[in-house]
């Protein structure tokens, strides 16, 4: 039966109004495989994410990550560096002279010279002073810390290397790597008061306030204990399966030692006992350790860039929290205990066979790059 002309048109054009509505929800579905490159719920995939592979974020990045870069330029030589949280001051090493900065922007606020071969400077805030551990010199040098002039030279043992302030007993203790012993310093009276023999060469030290002070061994691959009121040794410690070891932290609350080994270790031993508690891979080259008691963590910072982090669940128990991408040669480190902000030290263009200095100050011979501060945050 034929259909009326008009209800055939209208049944053409119904048809046709169809088809192009079909037409067009097709061209707005997305294709099976495609992405949405514009959506903030879109999730990187775990096998792809660069987190995943532990290599820097570019933008917003959860981990720890370099935050800001000083270039200081000059000499390719450093070693400790020192934050002053109050007075929002950088002290860093730089071959034969201290640099000062601004924490906070990092702004030369002036340097500290004569001191040759520096290795680091420990801070007497009570009486604005500061003495430095010159390598080279075997000499400490006292320091006016407002006007980085020198007050007065204190002979000390050889080759002193580390150096730490002890406020609860106000003391200085200095590190003297070739003569294998530990120079004591009254720090406000500015004189020694004793050096004592360690039987190793010693590297950094860490104390609990009330007059005992542990010391690394790195020849000895132990740490001993020192008894500061009785100006002796009173007890060396082997640390198993460390070897070299050259950095060392303390947590007072749990009394527990953290300490750095130059076999890509970090050793967790109590301070009192000696036993070791556990232990954990770190990078290459550890040159630092340092325990935040506000968050619990602890740090290792290595030269081949490695910044570890663990997380102190409990005073047995730690959990590893990321290993951070900072540069090759910031092998030390210091915490801002305001910001929680960490800095460390190094060139740019330290090549894959290095982690430290160039010879002759390192061991590798390499073509140095600037000298720079790095800011290492969230």
């Amino acid at each position: 039966m034929r259909m009326p002309v008009i209800s055939m048109k209208r049944a053409i054009i119904g048809a046709t109004i169809l088809a192009l509505c079909a037409v067009l929800l097709a061209a707005c579905e997305p294709a099976p495989n495609s992405q949405n490159t514009n959506s903030s719920n879109t999730a990187a995939s775990p096998a792809t994410s660069p987190q995943a592979a532990g290599s820097p974020v570019s933008g917003t990045q959860a981990g720890y990550h370099v935050t800001n870069k000083y270039t200081i330029g000059g000499d390719a030589g450093w070693d400790y560096i020192l934050v002053d949280s109050e007075a929002r001051r950088l002290y860093v090493t730089h071959y034969m002279k201290i640099e000062v900065l601004d924490a906070d922007t990092g702004k030369a606020l002036g340097q500290i010279t004569d001191t040759t071969g520096v290795h680091g400077i420990a801070l007497v805030k009570s009486i604005n002073k500061g003495f430095t551990s010159n390598g080279k010199a075997d000499t400490v040098s006292v320091i006016d810390l407002q006007t980085f002039k020198h007050l007065a030279e204190i002979k000390v043992g050889k080759k002193p290397d580390a150096i730490t302030y002890d406020s609860g007993t106000d003391r200085v203790f200095v590190s003297n790597g070739d003569s294998d012993d530990l120079t004591v310093i009254d720090a406000t009276a500015g004189k020694v008061v004793g050096t004592i023999p360690l039987g190793g060469a010693p590297e950094y030290s860490a104390f609990d306030g009330k007059g005992t002070v542990w010391v690394n061994l790195e020849d000895k691959n132990a740490f001993v204990t020192v008894d500061v009121k009785a100006m002796k040794l009173t007890k060396t410690t082997p640390i198993a399966g460390c070897e070299e070891p050259a950095s060392i932290a303390f947590d007072s609350a749990n009394r527990r030692l953290f300490i750095g080994c130059k076999n890509n270790l970090l050793a967790v031993m109590d301070a009192d006992s000696g036993k070791q508690i556990s232990t954990f891979p770190i990078g290459e080259h550890v040159d630092a350790t340092i325990y935040d008691p506000a968050t619990h963590q602890v740090f290792a910072s290595t030269g081949d860039g490695v910044l570890t982090v663990l997380h102190q669940d409990s005073a047995d128990k730690y959990t590893l929290v990321e290993n951070a991408k900072t540069m090759r040669g910031a092998k030390t480190l210091a915490l801002d205990s305001k910001t929680g902000k960490l800095y460390s030290a190094t060139v740019e263009n330290v090549p894959l066979t290095a982690t430290a200095p160039p010879a002759p100050i390192g061991k590798v011979p390499y073509e140095p790059g600037p000298f720079v501060v790095i800011e290492i945050g969230k």
